[in-house]
């Protein structure tokens, strides 16, 4: 039989994987990693091997992660677990680890899988309700668009609705999330505007214009106020806020009236309905 080595090349597979390929020192830190490592936090390896690793772990989850890892130096192997790591630039990347200690060697070899696409089309189906064909708990339920009482909702009186999100790219989605946390971002600036949303995506207004109106069929303005509208409603259902002005400046509308008005179209309700 021929030598596994002649057949294929470890090496190669290690340096060619875009899964993290890690091997670490019982002492926490890393003593050999594949290249996807690097590239995906925005480290040096010498950086990366000079700190700890929980360093590099996002601080909400440093202490689940040293509780796993403790396990795993008692012989326990560690199966799809996910945590969070940050980048050089700060952004968050989410992976979900496998890890076999050795404990002769006192080393642990893993793999990890960066899911962050799938966690953010995960947040965005539980945080955005700009999509979904049904009204927030405090609301009666739906029946094909209607409220139980008849009204409306989702659906300005201008007869502007969003495409299904059946029709959506999984591309898409992740698009709007990015769009929808930036909307979310500045979302007290009242005169936010396509120039600052464009030069923050890295687009020209047109482009803009025209990503949006063809992803969600209605207009940028119209999209982000329902992003301001769908805001209004977490803030109610938050309890923190017990006045019309109040909702109204969390969700950065110009005047209360407005906001009101507005708030009507969208739900079918008077805003006040809901502060009682």
């Amino acid at each position: 039989m021929e030598n596994l080595s002649e057949i294929f090349d470890l090496e190669c597979f290690f340096h060619l994987s875009p899964d993290w390929l890690c091997v670490a020192g019982f002492d926490g830190y890393f003593k050999k990693i594949n290249p996807a490592v690097s590239k995906t936090l925005g480290y040096t390896e010498s950086e990366l091997f000079s700190k700890p690793i929980d360093s590099f772990v996002f601080v909400d989850d440093r202490s689940l992660t040293a509780s796993k890892r403790e396990s795993i130096k008692k012989n326990n192997p560690l199966y799809n677990f996910e945590n969070r790591y940050v980048t050089k630039s700060g952004e968050i990347v989410w992976l979900s680890w496998i890890s076999m200690p050795v404990q002769s060697q006192q080393l642990v070899f893993a793999i990890a899988r960066n899911i962050t696409d799938k966690k953010k089309l995960e947040e965005f189906s539980r945080a955005s309700f700009i999509f979904n064909n049904k009204i927030e708990e405090r609301i009666a339920p739906a029946q094909n668009g209607e409220l139980t009482n008849g009204v409306k909702f989702n659906v300005f009186t201008d007869g502007r609705s969003l495409k299904p999100i059946s029709e959506l790219s999984i591309a898409d989605q992740l698009w709007l999330y990015e769009l929808e946390t930036l909307v979310r971002k500045y979302i007290g600036k009242v005169d936010l505007s396509i120039v600052l949303l464009s030069s923050e995506m890295g687009l020209s207004e047109r482009q803009l214009h025209r990503r949006i109106k063809n992803t969600t069929g209605v207009t940028p303005n119209n999209y982000i106020r329902r992003i301001r509208l769908h805001m209004s409603m977490e803030a109610i259902n938050s309890g923190k806020y017990r006045t019309v002005s109040e909702i109204s400046y969390i969700a950065g509308f110009e005047t209360p009236a407005y906001f009101r008005k507005l708030f009507k179209e969208f739900y079918g309700r008077d805003v006040a309905e809901f502060l009682q």
